[in-house]
Formats: C-alpha cells, sequence, structure tokens
C-alpha cells in the first residue's frame, strides 16, 4: 500500500460535490418541514407589522418628510426585523450539527468543506425567500409600494435575499462555537433588538439625541434600510437611485458576505 494516498482515493470515488450538496440539503430542509419552522418565516413579518407599524402610524405620519406614508419608511425594517428573526433558526440549526458532532464528522469524510455550509445556506436562502414575500404582502396591505421600474423592484428583492444571507451566515458562525443551541438561539435577540431599535429604520437619525445620530445614522442596518428605500422609491415622483444613497449598504453587504463566508466554511472544517 505504499504510495497510495487514502484520503485521495476515497474523495475520487466518493459522489460528486452536487450530489452531496443536495443530499445534505435535503436533511436540512426535512426537520424544517416537519417541525414548522417554514411558517416561521411568514409569521416573523407579520408580526413585526403588527407590533412596530401599527402603535407607530399615527404618531410618526407627520414626522418624517419626502416620504408618501409611514408605511413605506418603516417597510424595510419589517422585513428586516423578519430576516433577523428567521435567522435564529439558523443559529439553532448550526449550533446543532456542533454540539452532536456532526461537523466533526463531515470535516473527516470526503467532502469538500464548503459543501455543508452551502446545504444549510441554501436552507436559510428558502426560509429567506419566504420571509421576504411575507414582507412585501404585508407592506402592501399597509400601504407600500414599488414606485420605481420593475427593474428597481427586482434589485429590492435580490438584495433582501443578500440580507438574509448575511445574517445566515452570522448565525452559522455563532452557532458552530456554541455548546448549547438553546442559548445561541436567545442570545440572537439582543443585538437584533439593539441595532434594530437603533436606527433609522424606526425613526430617522436626527430623531435621536445628537450624541448617538452618528452611530445610528451609519449602522449597517440603516445604511440597508436606506438601501432598500433607495431600490423602492420613497414617492411616486422619485428618480432612480443614487450611488451615494445605495454605495454604503451595497458596500456593508460586500463587506459582510467576504468576512463570514470563508469563516463559516472555517468553522464547519475544524476536526477537534
Amino acid at each position: 500500500m505504499s504510495g497510495i494516498d487514502l484520503s485521495t482515493a476515497s474523495r475520487r470515488n466518493s459522489p460528486p460535490a452536487y450530489a452531496q450538496w443536495w443530499v445534505l440539503t435535503l436533511r436540512t430542509i426535512a426537520p424544517s418541514l416537519r417541525n414548522g419552522e417554514f411558517g416561521l418565516s411568514v409569521i416573523a413579518p407579520i408580526f413585526f407589522t403588527v407590533t412596530v407599524y401599527l402603535p407607530l402610524s399615527g404618531v410618526m405620519k407627520d414626522s418624517i418628510p419626502n416620504v408618501t406614508s409611514y408605511a413605506q419608511f418603516v417597510m424595510p425594517m419589517i422585513l428586516l426585523q423578519g430576516a433577523a428573526f428567521s435567522s435564529i433558526t439558523a443559529a439553532f440549526r448550526a449550533a446543532t450539527d456542533q454540539v452532536e458532532g456532526i461537523n466533526r464528522r463531515f470535516a473527516a469524510m470526503p467532502i469538500a468543506a464548503w459543501t455543508p455550509v452551502a446545504a444549510r445556506m441554501t436552507a436559510n436562502m428558502i426560509r429567506a425567500v419566504i420571509t421576504t414575500v411575507a414582507a412585501l404582502i404585508c407592506g402592501y396591505v399597509i400601504g407600500f409600494r414599488f414606485y420605481l421600474s420593475p427593474v428597481y423592484a427586482i434589485a429590492f428583492f435580490l438584495v433582501a435575499l443578500l440580507i438574509g444571507l448575511v445574517l445566515a451566515l452570522i448565525a452559522d458562525v455563532l452557532g458552530s462555537v456554541t455548546k448549547s443551541p438553546e442559548a445561541v438561539s436567545q442570545a440572537m435577540i439582543v443585538p437584533q433588538m439593539f441595532f434594530g431599535l437603533l436606527s433609522s429604520g424606526i425613526a430617522p437619525d436626527d430623531q435621536f439625541p445628537g450624541w448617538l445620530a452618528p452611530f445610528v445614522r451609519n449602522q449597517p442596518i440603516s445604511q440597508l434600510a436606506n438601501l432598500l428605500r433607495a431600490l423602492s422609491g420613497e414617492t411616486p415622483t422619485s428618480g432612480p437611485p443614487t450611488w451615494s444613497q445605495v454605495a454604503p449598504g451595497l458596500l456593508w453587504l460586500a463587506l459582510l458576505i467576504g468576512l463570514l463566508a470563508p469563516l463559516a466554511v472555517r468553522m464547519n472544517s475544524r476536526r477537534g
């Protein structure tokens, strides 16, 4: 057996990567169908529409200039909070794989390190699609509209999915370093509330105290909300978004995906 690389031979005889990805994706989706996780992806945007829009619409309608309605202003936040809530499931799933030793087993098997992560991300993106569609339906019920061309509406949808991917990657990384799926699920709520409430997603940044406004204005949730508003248009006469409106949000997305995707793969490929 001298000169034979058993690892190489095993990989050569293993199924192709796309087949491994598909099998692992089905493994991740099956429990979500059984326990109603996909249903939570619908409930989350409804919950945030009821708890954010209904109490604040009467108070905020005259406080936000250059927007047709508070629904138009708050719609990105409903979507963002719905996606953030759905990402709790991603953290729980990654933590479960880590605690049960599944990641270690995958790392020792003849499969690419990115395959388990890609499978979990596929399931997470299915949830992101469901959440985005549910949020848009909620938005249309309360008065949100796309005021720009269909091209920008499609861009809005794609950006929403990228945001869902970023949140899922954050959840996957956190879940992969924890020893308690329940603890990481609970821990995910705190930063969501912190960055969500201290953002310009619910109220303009100039309504926050002067010492806090710079943080509110420049943190990623605010910039992503601004990006989505620019792609949907704020009034029927809104022009196409400018580079200054979309660049900060796009840069945040590119930076976070560039950092988190390799980190998620690295965490998954650990053998110890």
